[in-house]
């Protein structure tokens, strides 16, 4: 049981009252303040000190003062007046267990107010940062847009003023080609004179000649000069047509056999339909194209359910087994679902399909080094990763992705050497 303390001192004016509550030979920094304006109590175990105070105070001004094994209280009045005692007479254990129950009830009040206080001031602080931040953020963006919009008149105008030195030009060219037929009339009008003055020379040597000699002689020259000027050479315009071709780059003599090979096997696969499947009785006509079946793998696969995709590809397959990528896309659908054993056979049979090597398989081929090296380095089989990961850089050598991917196999293989040493 607690340990009154009754050799506290007390003294008052008319606004305040001042308490020193001595507590010798305890820690004072262990001391529990409970202070409402009927109440005060003190605790500092093995002591106690309670206060039923005479009358109400301010207990949101009021102080207390710690130090030298004392503590000192300044309790400010709420009405002006001098009490009587400090403490309440008559009163009993009942009437103190209301005043500490009352007390401990307007204490826990005042906390909950303050911390709902507490969370509207958050809520505001909250509210007027997001407020702020999306404000700076609109004019971040009507910033980059109005660069954007001045970047897009730069543009045109630039773009204006390019399309306005090219009809300049052109109409610089039709003057030039004007200038030049001009230049070519007036040459060709000049020979014409030239030539007229020749005939009437050789007409004035011949006049001994008789009328009949001068007119065929006249006729003679005429059709001369009609012969002498040709005729001006007629505009057309040059066709050329190009042979079609299935690959994107330039025939070369050297991949014409891999070329037809890779064609012919293409026209095979596209040929080839296994009919004798009995689960082809349940299904509808589209459902039997290897196409649509490879399709809608696709789809499923973009889903991310793998397994319902690999079920399409098995039956594309099982119809076609020689469309290379029905196995590249079923290898991508083993790689998700970790099963790296099925992932390397089905990219090794896809290599094995796509053969010759040609432009128009570039691609595909570069797809299934890469899957099967995924699935060796991910059975930690680095060496033999590395080397479908050089074979896929042959295909494509300015490919970032895949050289990153090759240095980071290439690191850990040294790394395992160097821990083996």
């Amino acid at each position: 049981m607690p340990l009154q303390l009754s050799n506290y001192s007390w003294r008052q004016t008319s606004t305040a009252v001042f308490i020193s509550v001595p507590l010798r030979g305890v820690s004072v920094r262990d001391a529990d303040v409970f202070c409402t304006e009927n109440y005060l109590k003190v605790n500092s175990p093995p002591f106690l000190f309670e206060a039923f105070l005479y009358a109400p105070i301010d207990d949101e001004s009021s102080k207390a003062k710690i130090g030298n094994n004392i503590i000192v209280f300044t309790l400010h009045k709420k009405e002006a007046a001098m009490w009587e005692t400090l403490s309440l007479s008559g009163v009993d254990k009942e009437m103190m267990q209301r005043i500490r129950e009352k007390s401990i009830l307007q204490a826990q009040e005042r906390a909950k107010e303050a911390t709902e206080a507490k969370a509207v001031a958050r809520r505001e602080d909250q509210k007027y940062t997001l407020g702020v931040m999306m404000k700076i953020e609109e004019e971040e963006r009507k910033k980059i847009e109005d660069m954007k919009e001045n970047e897009r008149i730069k543009a045109t105008k630039e773009l204006e003023a390019w399309k306005e030195c090219q009809r300049k030009a052109e109409e610089l060219k039709i003057i030039q080609r004007e200038e030049k037929l001009y230049h070519q009339e007036k040459q060709m009008k000049e020979e014409r004179k030239k030539l007229k003055h020749k005939c009437l020379t050789g007409n004035s040597a011949s006049k001994n000649l008789a009328t009949k000699g001068r007119n065929s002689e006249n006729i003679f020259f005429e059709k001369l000069k009609e012969d002498s000027i040709p005729a001006p050479r007629s505009v057309g315009s040059i066709k050329i047509s190009f042979t079609p071709r299935v690959f994107p780059t330039a025939l070369r003599e050297s991949q014409v056999a891999e070329e037809e090979e890779w064609l012919h096997k293409q026209a095979e696969a596209r040929r080839a339909m296994n009919t004798d499947i009995p689960e082809l009785c349940d299904l509808k006509e589209e459902e039997k194209n290897p196409e649509w079946l490879k399709d809608k793998g696709n789809k499923l696969f973009a889903t991310e359910n793998y397994l319902a995709a690999i079920n399409a590809y098995n039956l594309a397959i099982r119809l076609n087994n020689k469309i290379p990528l029905l196995y590249l896309n079923r290898a991508a659908c083993h790689l998700k679902l970790k099963n790296l054993h099925k992932a390397i056979e089905d990219s090794s049979k896809a290599l094995e399909i796509l053969t010759p090597p040609v432009a128009d398989n570039a691609n595909a081929r570069m797809k299934a080094y890469i899957r099967r090296g995924t699935a060796f380095c991910q059975l930690e089989l680095y060496v033999e990763g590395l080397q479908d990961y050089e074979a896929a850089l042959k295909i494509d050598p300015s490919n970032k992705i895949v050289q990153n991917d090759a240095e980071k196999i290439r690191n850990i293989i040294q790394g395992t050497e160097l821990e083996s040493k």
